[in-house]
């Protein structure tokens, strides 16, 4: 069976069609003798006779060649949508970063569900290092996240520039401020992300400023930071600023920018050399609508 042809296909079902050799032929732009010797080799390959042959008359199929033709026409029609990439359905594989997900995931999903009902998008929520690491291999098709440590070979299109914040309980001193230096914070004992690429980027806007801070705590999750923070374990450092004014243990907090520390982009990024399929190109023109009021920041105008 492994001998059947696609073209072999296409003439039986034309025979069937037509009701002929002659018409048949004609449909397909062949000869007759070809396609009555493509449909002979076929019947022997089935050990079946697929028509009734009559002297003058229309080929009728048999009752096996009945069963066989519907199957036939049914799997043509799904190589034909092969050929056409806009009938394929595209999962959207998109990786998030770990800080932004409980920000933005549900928003996004939500957004597309109602928006583009269409997309299927296949969620995953990573660290930087993991999501560097899936985007080269090819396991995601599209990442959400902070322009930091991404290799070579990255395509990226800016969403929006967001500035830092620190967190802070609204009983410290610098929350009475309406925003805040790197200086101001430099005295101040900090908690930041235990994230290698996070920690050394902050540490970088420091260092740019000419300034050491003063790292006290660094925690595995930006949850458990905002928890120190509200306890009074020091002031936490971070981009992404969730709604709540609670931290998880149900402390008030509060969030002032640092307005001399620079933006960082939040970005869309895929793999160069693996352009973004119709379904994903319809997912980045939507995704800047659907980004809650804290991850919009200056602009979200793609570059």
């Amino acid at each position: 069976m492994l001998s059947l042809t696609l073209r072999q296909l296409e003439y039986a079902t034309a025979v069937a069609r037509h009701g002929g050799m002659t018409a048949a032929a004609e449909a397909l732009h062949v000869s007759q003798p070809a396609l009555s010797v493509a449909l002979a080799q076929l019947e022997s390959l089935l050990h079946r006779p697929l028509f009734l042959r009559r002297a003058g008359g229309r080929l009728t199929p048999t009752a096996f060649g009945r069963g066989w033709l519907d199957l036939a026409e049914v799997q043509l029609a799904a190589l034909s949508r092969l050929t056409d990439p806009a009938t394929v359905a595209e999962d959207i594989r998109l990786a998030v970063f770990e800080d932004l997900a409980a920000s933005c995931l549900a928003p996004i999903l939500t957004f597309m569900a109602k928006h583009a009902p269409n997309l299927k998008i296949t969620p995953h929520v990573m660290d930087f290092e993991q999501l560097s690491a899936s985007l080269h291999k090819g396991h995601v098709d599209l990442a959400l996240t902070w322009d930091l440590g991404l290799q070579s070979g990255i395509a990226r299109q800016t969403l929006a520039r967001i500035t830092p914040h620190a967190i802070l309980p609204p009983a410290h001193p610098l929350a009475q401020c309406s925003s805040l230096t790197l200086a101001q914070l430099a005295q101040q004992p900090l908690i930041l992300a235990d994230q290698g690429l996070s920690l050394g980027h902050m540490r970088g806007l420091f260092a740019q400023a000419g300034l050491s801070p003063q790292i006290h705590h660094r925690t595995a999750s930006l949850d458990l930071m905002r928890s120190y923070a509200a306890n009074g374990l020091g002031v936490g450092l971070s981009y992404t600023n969730p709604a709540a004014r609670l931290s998880p243990d149900g402390k008030p907090l509060v969030t002032r920018p640092i307005h001399d520390a620079g933006t960082e982009p939040l970005i869309l990024a895929h793999l160069a050399h693996n352009p973004p399929s119709a379904a994903a190109q319809d997912f980045i023109r939507l995704v800047p609508q659907a980004l809650p009021a804290a991850l919009q920041g200056e602009s979200s105008t793609p570059v």
